[in-house]
């Protein structure tokens, strides 16, 4: 589902227009990539909860050349779902 998919059955759901919807749903997108960035957890009961992991930095090695590279640490976004979740899409 795409995000432009969302926000046409929230908006027929709802009843609301295409416009005031796609506000909403940006609105809350907006707000998980802000708490993220601020370094907090984001937990939707029911559905799951988002977090930071940090990568540790590591000796790759590149494809091509075969040559060793250093690859630094980043953090990645990470979605666990929650129990609810799991057990919808499981049955």
């Amino acid at each position: 589902m795409t995000k432009a998919e969302l926000v046409e059955k929230v908006s027929k759901e709802m009843d609301m227009s295409k416009k005031h919807t796609e506000i909403i749903v940006n609105t809350v997108i907006d707000s998980i990539t802000k708490a993220l960035q601020d370094g907090d957890k984001v937990e939707l009961r029911g559905f799951g909860s988002f977090k930071i992991r940090e990568r540790q930095p590591r000796l790759g090695r590149n494809p091509k050349t075969g040559e060793k590279v250093q690859i630094p640490s980043k953090k990645i976004p990470f979605f666990k779902p929650g129990k609810e979740l799991k057990d919808l899409v499981n049955s």
